[in-house]
């Protein structure tokens, strides 16, 4: 018998097998919770009733608060004290039907031994696929084994058949024949040569991505280790939001006025109205401009090749939201910022890519997407977007599955119908960011474009890669889909080569993808070679989504 008091670890009780445990992640923001709740409770509602169609019963893992109002998982220690009370065998399903901070659950989820079911509600509404698709990239990159399944209101066959796969074999089986290995040995020449020569220069010389406080909303599938990220070339700089924040203290009035002034001149429009609390205002564009000044000097103070800034907890409570400082970095046709000293202009006539939400997966993108387009002499703008809906649209020449790609922001306005002429700025919603601050808003323009993403999966950096088509939709239907999503973000509308809805879902490891432009169909191959190519010889395994 020991000498001391040793704790009795309370082993919970097993799970009938006829019963699986429903938990649900949310945000740390009361706010969202409460507002996002009632899609939620609907959802599970629904899902309750498809798996007692299966004769299983679906229990919470964790009760509504009526003090809070909602029923979700907001914070990490929350999510740890209610796993102590989920046996570790038991069927588990993690429903989303809203945004939600992964590392709220990953811990629970990296012991659980049971099968583990992602179901996210498909709606553009808060919304849940994104969700889904961060905690399953989160799944990926910690090699926990995961199922996933989507529906609209989970009756279609698609989610019935899915479930009773799980149920019968605690897994589920995904069509991924549009997943191809690439032989980097059959990519074309010139392309091939490129690629090789720009990543052995980036190995030799080396880049710096300045990462404004890693992690954000929960996003470990966004973080990449030193170790991985290192022997691409690419290392971190780890600065402060705090250092921003005071280092727009320094920007003068006169420049902020100046940026400003630029973007009137390209006639940008800013939706102004008089409320702090709910309206866009002068003086939150004010801040703005100063933090776009205040990044540029920080990154070439560091000597940066890109910067991503986390921008929600923290700096939301401090300053005006990043996303237009964001756009504005990701295009080189920007406002001109000069060294506080010198007077030098500061990566004149370039981008300098910023990765939205310190997504360092769209870091590594965004920072070879910038080498090969600007070598090919291709226009370099590149953004990252959240896969945040889609359905099918016949019409206008259009007969196919179009997706909505939104950002909260921080796409380039050389993306948009009309340039800057043709972009907004819209106030973030005060449910997110109580001190505002504005969108670059606008409607992607019509072409062909290269979609990616690189992600952690079996301890290693690995690259998806495909081609789409941009499409222009009747403004009607655009401001459908945004009044379903979110009309203060830039939209994209995007129809996959070779790629089905089901089939983008089941493979994709993140909540993010990076886009880029090209002038042709032909140019956009030939671009997608030569950054697999440079992706390779990188270190980093490359796959060709599509048909």
């Amino acid at each position: 018998m020991s000498a001391y008091p040793v704790p009795e670890l309370q082993i919970p009780e097993p799970v009938p097998d006829n019963v699986a445990i429903l938990v649900a992640s949310g945000d740390l923001r009361l706010s969202a919770n409460q507002q996002c709740w009632p899609a939620q409770k609907d959802m599970e509602e629904r899902i309750a009733a498809a798996f007692a169609g299966e004769g299983i019963t679906v229990q919470r893992g964790h009760a509504y608060d009526p003090a809070e109002g909602h029923g979700f998982i907001s914070s990490q220690r929350m999510g740890m004290d209610i796993f102590k009370n989920i046996h570790p065998d038991a069927k588990l399903i993690v429903a989303e039907a809203v945004w939600q901070y992964s590392h709220h659950v990953l811990a629970g989820l990296r012991d659980h031994r049971g099968p583990i079911l992602t179901i996210a509600n498909w709606s553009g509404q808060w919304p849940g696929l994104v969700g889904q698709l961060n905690l399953n990239g989160s799944l990926t990159k910690m090699g926990v084994n995961y199922s996933a399944l989507w529906s609209v209101d989970f009756t279609d066959d698609y989610f019935l058949n899915g479930i009773r796969e799980w149920l019968k074999t605690g897994t589920i089986t995904h069509d991924a024949s549009h997943v191809h290995d690439v032989n980097l040995s059959n990519l074309p020449a010139p392309e091939a040569e490129l690629g090789r020569a720009l990543a052995q220069q980036l190995k030799a010389e080396k880049a710096i991505i300045g990462v404004f406080d890693e992690g954000c909303m929960g996003m470990y599938n966004a973080i990449i280790d030193d170790e991985l990220l290192n022997p691409t070339g690419i290392y971190k700089e780890r600065l402060s939001q705090s250092a921003l924040v005071a280092a727009m203290r320094l920007v003068s009035d006169d420049e902020a006025r100046k940026v400003r002034g630029w973007l009137d001149d390209r006639g940008m429009r800013f939706n102004f109205g008089t409320d702090e609390a709910t309206d866009l205002t002068e003086a939150q564009v004010h801040e703005q401009c100063k933090m776009y000044i205040a990044a540029v000097r920080i990154a070439d103070d560091f000597g940066c090749s890109a910067i991503g800034i986390q921008y929600q907890q923290g700096l939301k409570d401090m300053v005006p939201a990043s996303d237009l400082v964001e756009g504005l970095l990701n295009n080189p046709d920007r406002p001109p910022v000069y060294h506080a000293k010198t007077g030098e202009e500061l990566y004149a006539g370039q981008a300098l890519p910023h990765f939205n939400e310190v997504d360092e997966g769209a870091a590594v993108d965004e920072l070879v997407t910038n080498r090969i387009w600007t070598a090919m002499g291709l226009e370099p703008s590149t953004t990252l977007h959240d896969l945040r809906w889609g359905e099918h649209y016949t019409g206008g020449g259009v007969d196919d599955f179009v997706w909505v790609f939104l950002i909260s922001g921080a796409a380039p306005a050389s993306h948009f119908i009309g340039g800057y002429a043709g972009a907004t700025s819209e106030r973030q919603p005060p449910m997110y960011f109580r001190l505002g601050g504005g969108t670059l808003n606008g409607v992607s323009k019509p072409g062909e474009i290269i979609w990616s993403r690189v992600y952690v999966m079996d301890n290693r950096l690995h690259a998806d890669l495909g081609r789409a088509t941009v499409v222009e939709l009747p403004r009607e239907e655009t401001e459908r889909r945004w009044q379903l999503t979110s009309p203060q973000w830039p939209i994209m509308h995007a129809v996959l080569h070779g790629v089905n809805r089901d089939q983008m879902m089941a493979r994709h490891k993140a909540n993010h993808l990076n886009v880029a432009y090209a002038p042709s169909a032909d140019m956009a191959d030939k671009a997608l070679a030569a950054k697999a190519a440079m992706l390779g010889e990188m270190g980093i395994q490359v796959y060709y989504c599509g048909g």
